[in-house]
């Protein structure tokens, strides 16, 4: 019946959509911890705070879009379609996912840049 394998998609679907957003997200933050602190001149309650809504953020934006595109269409009772529309949905999510890392990225790295040209501004000002 299309609605079991519907609700097989789905369990299979969820778990690891949420996985990889949870994976993702503590790579990121726990590494982008460095960036935050370097923006922030070392002081680290607010790296720690910004970089908390950030990682709030990132994991609204991606469980949500995960949900939004849950649905699953079957046609057919086949196996083979169910993991074809797995295979689209998580690949989907998973790029979708790449493209949010690095937009995080950017973000990290044009913060250190602003802060070096702020660093550079004062010393030539001071000097």
């Amino acid at each position: 019946m299309n609605t079991t394998k519907i609700l097989i998609g789905y369990s299979v679907y969820l778990p690891i959509v949420i996985f990889l957003t949870f994976y993702v997200s503590k790579t990121l933050f726990k590494n982008g911890k460095i960036y935050m602190l370097d923006i922030f001149n070392g002081r680290e309650e607010i790296a720690n705070a910004t970089s908390k809504l950030f990682e709030t953020g990132f994991y609204l934006l991606n469980l949500g879009y995960a949900l939004l595109i849950l649905e699953i269409h079957m046609n057919s009772n086949s196996y083979q379609v169910l993991i074809e529309k797995l295979s689209y949905k998580i690949g989907g999510f998973s790029i979708y996912l790449g493209i949010m890392l690095f937009v995080n990225l950017f973000l990290f790295f044009r913060g250190k840049k602003k802060t070096a040209e702020r660093k550079l501004q004062t010393t030539h000002n001071n000097g």
